[in-house]
């Protein structure tokens, strides 16, 4: 009961306050939705594709058609071949589509042609559009000759075109229906894009919590509070569990808040089922508060505790992959990850999001529980609430 009374109080004059409700309440959700903008947004920019269709049959409009029915491509119309390579070489576009003069007469004569791409340098972007061009190419060479069958022998281009025209034409519009369509799949064979960084800043304002925890502890031993508390029938673990627990409530509603926020106001997906969401984050708080309560009962001087994010919450948060791959840093500092939380606890969020399972991330799950344990005991140990701050 000493210990729960000891969380209500923390608890109270933590979020009681106005500025204890915007920073540890309203600034995650806005941190949290400025990041899940920048780095969880599915929405690709679409390249912009300059173009000019000079052919005067069915296969130029076909061609043109299908492209604009994607949506990584925003085709531009020029007047000319002229203006569209001046478009490009102003990198106006990413590449340029040039249809030539008698394209879809020359696919049903069975003449050579093909269309012209113009472009600045090669990238991703321009290798996917040259593929998707040459795809459809195929299709309409494949179209032109089934025709060509079905109208059987004739004498010369001019019946060749008659008699091959309209039937091409009906065929193209049958094709242009897409009657059959391929399914997309998420098969989650890895994690959602931009997770990582979502996950990094969330842990990061998670882990302002620390600071507020400690300040209550300093301001409550300067004041001797603690030594009032500590003369009562109250152990140093009823103590050090109540600061604990207080803080660990507060985190719950902060998890509960971000993870509303991002899922069902910004309707963020980030592939992983709500309820394991928590139990990865609530993990990671566990361990916060040991932190807190650890820090706590080694710094005397309040001075001090502004110092924590610097030596503490910012270095870890950054060996531990919250603003980086962990794959990018060098091999020492890649093994000191495993001793810092976050690390942990990024790796199972993008586990479950890579399709993995509850079973998975049972390694994880335990180092957080076994830090937060070892924390909690050392915190309780050295906390001494009966020795006031060196400026008591």
């Amino acid at each position: 009961m000493n210990s729960l009374h000891i969380a209500w109080l923390m608890i109270r004059r933590t979020l009681g306050r106005k500025m204890g409700f915007i920073t540890f309440l309203l600034l995650p959700c806005l941190v949290v939705t400025g990041a899940v903008a920048l780095f969880g947004s599915e929405q690709s920019t679409r390249a912009v594709i300059p173009y000019v269709n000079e052919d005067t049959g069915v296969a130029g409009t076909w061609m043109i058609h299908e492209l604009a029915g994607k949506e990584e491509y925003l085709l531009k119309p020029m007047n000319n071949e002229a203006e569209v390579k001046e478009a490009i070489a102003q990198q106006k576009g990413s590449s340029g589509i040039i249809i030539p003069a008698h394209y879809t007469e020359d696919l049903l004569q069975g003449k050579p042609t093909e269309i012209q791409l113009v472009e600045l340098r090669i990238s991703e972007g321009s290798y996917t559009l040259r593929a998707a061009v040459e795809g459809l190419t195929r299709g309409l060479q494949q179209s032109a000759s089934a025709v060509k069958v079905a109208a059987g022998p004739v004498s010369s281009e001019t019946d060749i075109l008659s008699s091959t025209q309209k039937p091409f034409e009906q065929l193209l519009q049958e094709i242009g229906k897409h009657q059959v369509t391929g399914e997309v799949t998420d098969l989650q064979i890895y994690p959602k894009p931009g997770l990582n960084n979502v996950t990094g800043f969330t842990i990061l304002f998670m882990m302002g919590l620390l600071t507020s925890a400690v300040a209550v502890i300093m301001e409550d031993r300067r004041k001797r509070t603690m030594a009032r508390v500590y003369t009562a029938p109250v152990r140093a673990y009823e103590i050090a569990l109540g600061n604990f627990l207080g803080s660990f409530v507060i985190g719950m509603i902060q998890i509960v808040l971000v993870l509303g926020v991002s899922r069902w106001l910004l309707h963020y997906d980030a592939g992983i089922p709500f309820g394991i969401h928590f139990i990865i984050l609530a993990a990671f708080m566990l361990v916060s508060m040991g932190i807190a309560s650890t820090v706590a009962g080694l710094i005397r001087n309040p001075k001090n505790a502004n110092m924590l994010n610097s030596l503490v919450i910012m270095p870890t948060c950054m060996i531990g992959g919250c603003f980086w791959p962990i794959s990018l840093m060098p091999d020492y500092m890649q093994k000191l990850a495993n001793f810092v939380p976050q690390k942990w606890a990024i790796q199972a969020v993008e586990t479950i999001s890579a399709g993995g399972t509850l079973s998975d991330i049972t390694l994880p799950l335990l180092i957080l529980f076994g830090m937060a344990a070892i924390l909690l005991t050392v915190g309780s140990a050295i906390l001494r609430p009966s020795q006031p701050g060196v400026e008591a």
